[in-house]
């Protein structure tokens, strides 16, 4: 098990979000965090890195228990936040950007070998034409994958992505879907935040669905498409 997040309660001041969530994530997979827009699936990603602490329960990533832990300090032990808003630097170019995020894989080593730029372009193959690009003059879409690449650079063991496909036209998802599909082949173990289910079950092992502030459903990708009570409920797919 490389993620295990056992009843965590998080608030942000007197505003409580999470009521014990609990979810695992073993080596390899990919896990979706499904519900809709407030649920708290952005605040349980911010929990497990670092960004806002939880108030009681625990996160323990490869057996160490983490838990409020700087957000520097957990992207060292090699978890990579690829988080919504993006956040690139518009005045780098793209290759300066991606440089931005190089750091040596935690412990010395990479189960599936060092990233590189020319790694990240042979994923996405659209940022290899733009490496000298500013990174305030592409496209969303583009901004998307340069941000997963940057990150990439750190050599995380696992990866958030919290709502990659949002704002995106369908091609550019049905693109970017590809490319995640291909990071999961190469062995990267990845939890995914989004409130496309679609997009989410299509790549995923396992899902969890919350729904204010608590674990609603957890089971597979199997048993989520034939209770079409939850995906009602929940989804309203």
């Amino acid at each position: 098990m490389i993620l295990e997040v056992n009843d965590i309660y998080t608030s942000y001041g007197l505003s409580q979000i999470l009521f014990g969530i609990s979810i695992n994530v073993d080596q390899g997979e990919c896990v979706a965090l499904l519900g809709r827009n407030g649920v708290g699936k952005t605040t349980t990603l911010r929990s497990i890195m670092g960004l806002t602490a939880p108030k009681q329960g625990t996160v323990v990533y490869k057996g160490e228990d983490i838990t409020g832990r700087p957000a520097f300090k957990v992207a060292k032990l090699g978890v990579g936040f690829v988080p919504e808003e993006r956040r690139i630097f518009p005045d780098l170019s793209v290759r300066e950007n991606l440089e931005t995020g190089r750091k040596s894989a935690a412990n010395g080593s990479a189960g599936n070998g060092e990233w590189t730029i020319e790694r990240v372009n042979d994923i996405f193959p659209i940022l290899a034409g733009l490496g000298d690009r500013k990174g305030g003059y592409l496209s969303g879409g583009e901004q998307q994958m340069l941000t997963v690449g940057r990150t990439l650079m750190g050599n995380p063991d696992l990866l958030l992505l919290d709502e990659p496909s949002e704002g995106l036209a369908p091609l550019v998802v049905r693109d970017l879907s590809e490319q995640i599909s291909r990071l999961k082949a190469e062995g990267m173990t990845i939890l995914l935040c989004e409130q496309n289910a679609k997009f989410a079950t299509n790549l995923s092992d396992r899902a969890y669905i919350i729904e204010k502030g608590q674990v609603r459903f957890s089971g597979t990708i199997d048993e989520l498409q034939d209770n079409a009570e939850i995906r009602d409920q929940y989804l309203g797919l």
